[in-house]
């Protein structure tokens, strides 16, 4: 895979080490009461920066798609970076709420941190994949699994590094920090992305297939099979996540609650590299089938699961999550071609958007673990029958 491709191992290895570093704004639970204590918010608006931020992140993803092919994957990885790095330094010059009277609105919270934050790292973790995927076009998962893998190990490795910077520096000087980390980063690895063609050897640059523009793929069925199983298929995450610490506490598993956040970062990671890899082996729809079919498992399960096999169950759902994270943007490019996965995966991922902002507030009016486990077991289950029905059409349209 390696030997004769040198400049796209250059290439993975610097865009696998940028993810690592824009993973880390997303590791939100840590700043959540620090922030809130410092600059003098209320807790609930506090929280509302991680959903700004997911959205955010997708909007980055669809707009970094989108001008890719006007300046480039280079330049759109160092504006991202920057842009990241620029929220942090804004963050960290809000006065604090001694310092300020009237204090600070909030929104300069959410404008700065999550809405320029979360752009940025949308825009460069989607020209880093879709570059990986470029330059190993016949083993694109496993590029793809490799970057985005870093991305999510970022959390478990930051996690404890940034509570240690705001235990001992403060908040304010923990984002400058941060901002100078994210600087440094991307001004020394930006100059390394770039796409096959631009390279010596443009020999991995050939596109086989159909290439879909975002109009032409808006007009397939396929689409809407493929962004409503991602949509269905994180419901689970979505609701798990942000109720673990209670969800432990509540099933015999309360010593483990801190572990289990330690945990689940290393199986989201571990789900990103393996799932993608493995489609490279089984196909894209089979590996999709597999991991939303063990969420929907672990989603019943979680009906009445306790102690040992509370943990079990949300590992698995951690990994899978992880799993779909890394699959898509391979599924993406193996439906509608690799020229414009850019673009193209910023759209499916719209589902991931609508999925983050739904199911919580749904579900947050159902009463009782049962009920609200039975129904995301359902929902899941929903998101295979998706895939299920995509992979029928596929083995149709190829003859098989």
């Amino acid at each position: 895979m390696f030997k004769n491709n040198k400049e796209g191992l250059k290439v993975l290895i610097a865009g696998t080490g940028l993810q690592f570093f824009l993973g880390i704004l997303y590791v939100w639970s840590i700043f959540k009461a620090p922030v809130s204590v410092y600059y003098g918010w209320a807790a609930p608006d506090v929280g509302l920066t991680a959903s700004y931020m997911l959205c955010s992140f997708v909007i980055g993803i669809i707009v970094g798609g989108k001008v890719q092919g006007r300046i480039g994957v280079k330049m759109t990885t160092l504006f991202g970076g920057l842009m990241v790095s620029a929220g942090m330094l804004a963050t960290a010059l809000i006065p604090a709420a001694d310092q300020s009277e009237p204090k600070a609105p909030v929104l300069l919270l959410h404008l700065f941190y999550a809405i320029a934050g979360g752009i940025g790292v949308g825009a460069a973790y989607n020209a880093i994949i879709t570059t990986a995927q470029k330059w190993f076009p016949n083993n694109r998962g496993f590029a793809t699994g490799i970057s985005v893998a870093a991305f999510g190990f970022s959390t478990v490795i930051f996690a404890p590094l940034i509570s240690t910077f705001i235990n001992n520096f403060g908040v304010n000087v923990t984002f400058l920090m941060l901002s100078g980390i994210f600087a440094i980063a991307t001004l020394s690895l930006f100059s390394f992305i770039i796409t096959p063609d631009m390279a010596a050897d443009a020999s991995t640059a050939k596109f086989t297939g159909k290439q879909y523009t975002m109009l032409e793929m808006l007009k397939s069925s396929r689409f809407y099979l493929i962004t409503l199983s991602v949509m269905f298929g994180t419901s689970v995450f979505f609701i798990v996540n942000p109720d673990l610490k209670d969800l432990a506490e509540s099933r015999g598993a309360a010593s483990f609650a801190m572990a289990l956040v330690m945990f689940m970062g290393v199986a989201n990671a571990l789900g990103r590299l393996c799932i993608p890899t493995l489609s490279d082996k089984i196909g894209g729809e089979a590996a999709g089938i597999s991991i939303l079919a063990a969420t929907a498992i672990g989603a019943f399960g979680l009906c009445f699961v306790q102690g040992v096999m509370l943990i079990a169950m949300i590992i698995i759902i951690a990994f899978c999550y992880g799993g779909i994270a890394g699959l898509y943007p391979v599924l993406t490019s193996r439906n509608f071609g690799l020229k414009n996965v850019g673009s193209n995966y910023g759209a499916v991922l719209v589902g991931f958007m609508v999925s983050a902002l739904l199911f919580p507030n749904i579900m947050k009016n159902i009463e009782g673990h049962v009920m609200k486990f039975t129904l995301l077991g359902i929902i899941a289950s929903t998101g295979v029958v998706m895939l299920v029905v995509l992979k029928i059409k596929n083995m149709k349209r190829d003859g098989n």
